[in-house]
């Protein structure tokens, strides 16, 4: 590298610290305050809940409601966004650890805090290099197919929580048995948990559920809908846990059956190094970079909403910076991977928040919980907890999306359903790749076969109105194609066989062809040689060939590909009306027998 060309590092837009919580006052501070303890209450069970989702203790989500909150809310430029973790994140999280440990080996925590390394990792390099553009390539319908079936499999997942019965494993014949043995078989084969045979399983351990369980998660899941929807400034989550851990601790359920959380380790989190192999984390990466590209996408979207809703100015590009530093933080204090949450988003905002404040007191909260309360929360009723959290993936089944792809384009719908089911039979790593596989294939069929035209000029000559290639009889001798795309090997054969078409198919003998290029903004080399072939062809029928409405980037293609030399410079019109009248002016005849010449005034 010369000393003039600036470094990498150089051109780096430095993050601006406690951007978020600009625009505050004084005033604003009893407000800000009572909002932090509003979103404590509400991330205290759910993190808790998370955890559990991803099979982790739940000590690793009330870390990320520590030091990696503090840390997104000190370097974030959004005044509006929370960090958490939150459903997706922990379906993703719990399928990628599946290959390395079970729930409750403790080396999975450790696999974890690797993952959430590798994810801060991921986003400092998309950070350096400016790569948020990549989460584009994650369309709309492989989102909703995404979030769908992952929020369908964690609902699931606390529905078994809530009945407290035997697991598959403990089933002794019938169904239960028959189930076993097809997973066991499909397990071993697609490397996959087989999402319905642990429905059927789960249909055939209704009748030993545990009533006194089910009852309270039930009890959990009607509070906070109620409450939600008759006193949404209530914190329903925190209400229900409240209510239903006294409730098990004064009636005795839990000898009854009701599991409660159990034991958790006091204090504050501690420096911590995940102790895994190295080679793992290269076996860690494609499930890190998942990861990433949904939490991309999701905040990316969220920045948007808040920015065009506040009028906020947040740089997605510092957003990056704050989930890679917050990430890092979870992974060296013992914590869940932590992104975005729309929902603890949108209760900040429904609190009148309006910086990251709250965040910071939020923080400093679950950390006095932490000093103080541990032996509190051992007696959480874990139905409870999966009535919560069930209550909150639900907002994750995205069933009018779904219904709004198939009104707008059946074709997102069914990549859409794919990605779902994708995400229930295979798993949501797979799943995505799948989808994006799918995604890619459609849009190339759809560049394949662009709008073209034959542009008909009016009686007054006033406009042009296109028909359908073959369908516009022009007897004129002057033909004006459009082609609406760039021009690539997928669609070079559909533009060189119209074009064979028109001129074979010609009325009266084509004396001019006229390429409307408008949308053709690039030429690869494939569509380069077709259009050598075009030209020649037209070339070799005495057909001239012209270029109507050019832009710069067509120019270009042209000359970096030798194509300028087969066509004459004084052949390239602003418009095809101009084309048109410089058609007429060689032949000095009009195309339509009214016009009056100019020879004849």
């Amino acid at each position: 590298m010369s000393e003039d060309s600036p470094s990498v590092f150089a051109k780096i837009s430095w993050p601006r610290p406690f951007a978020g919580l600009r625009g505050i006052t004084l005033a604003d501070v009893p407000r800000e305050v009572s909002a932090g303890f509003t979103l404590a209450a509400l991330m205290i069970p759910l993190n808790i809940g998370y955890a559990q989702v991803a099979g982790l203790p739940p000590v690793a989500g009330l870390y990320a409601a520590i030091i990696p909150l503090a840390v997104f809310a000190l370097f974030t430029s959004s005044r509006f966004l929370v960090t958490s973790p939150d459903a997706s994140i922990a379906g993703l999280v719990g399928a990628a650890l599946v290959a390395f440990a079970a729930p409750g080996d403790p080396l999975r925590l450790q696999y974890a805090l690797a993952i959430a390394l590798i994810c801060g990792l991921l986003f400092l390099v998309f950070w350096i290099f400016r790569l948020a553009f990549l989460a584009n390539f994650l369309s709309r319908a492989v989102m909703v197919g995404f979030i769908t079936g992952l929020g369908i499999e964690v609902f699931t997942n606390q529905v078994r929580k809530i009945l407290a019965a035997p697991h598959v494993a403990d089933a002794g014949t019938g169904v239960l048995a028959a189930a076993e043995q097809l997973h066991d078989t499909m397990a071993s084969s697609m490397s996959t948990e087989g999402y319905f045979l642990e429905l059927v399983a789960l249909f055939d351990s209704i009748p030993r559920a545990n009533l006194w369980s089910v009852a309270v998660g039930v009890s959990a899941f009607l509070i906070v809908r109620l409450l939600k929807r008759y006193a949404p400034k209530i914190p329903g989550a925190l209400v229900a846990l409240v209510l239903l851990t006294v409730v098990v601790a004064v009636f005795d359920l839990a000898a009854k059956g009701v599991g409660v959380l159990g034991a958790m380790p006091s204090g504050p989190p501690t420096l911590t190094v995940p102790a895994i192999p190295a080679a793992d984390y290269l076996r860690l990466l494609p499930g890190a970079l998942a990861i990433v590209a949904i939490l991309l996408c999701e905040g990316l979207l969220l920045v948007r909403s808040y920015n065009a809703k506040h009028g906020d100015k947040a740089d997605g590009n510092q957003m990056l910076f704050a989930y890679g530093v917050s990430n890092l933080a979870a992974g060296f204090t013992g914590s869940l991977v932590t992104g975005n949450s729309a929902s603890r988003s949108a209760a900040m905002e429904a609190s009148g928040a309006k910086s990251q404040l709250p965040s910071l007191v939020a923080a400093g909260t679950i950390a006095l919980v932490m000093l103080f309360f541990t032996d509190t929360l051992a007696y959480l009723p874990n139905a409870a907890l999966a009535g919560i959290v069930a209550n909150a993936v639900l907002s994750l089944i995205e069933v009018h999306e779904l219904r709004e792809l198939w009104r707008m384009r059946r074709s997102d719908f069914w990549i859409a359903v794919v990605c779902l089911l994708g995400v229930l039979i295979v798993g949501p790593l797979r799943a995505v790749l799948i989808a994006f596989l799918l995604s890619t294939i459609d849009v190339i069929r759809r560049a394949s076969t662009p709008d073209t035209s034959v542009l008909l000029e009016a009686p007054d000559g006033s406009y042009f109105t296109p028909a359908g290639v073959g369908d516009g009889a022009v007897a004129s001798g002057l033909v004006i194609y459009r082609f609406g795309a760039p021009l690539y090997f997928a669609n070079a054969t559909l533009f060189l066989d119209e074009i064979e078409r028109l001129v074979v198919g010609a009325p009266a003998p084509l004396r001019w062809f006229v390429l409307d290029a408008e949308a053709m903004v690039d030429i690869d080399t494939t569509g380069a040689e077709v259009l050598r072939q075009a030209i020649t062809m037209l070339a070799e029928r005495d057909v001239t060939f012209a270029v109507s409405r050019a832009d710069r980037p067509f120019r270009s293609w042209l000359e970096k590909y030798g194509l300028m030399e087969l066509i004459d410079e004084n052949r390239f019109y602003p418009t095809n009306r101009h084309a048109a009248a410089a058609f007429r002016e060689v032949f000095h005849w009009f195309s339509h027998p009214w016009v009056v010449r100019p020879e004849a005034e």
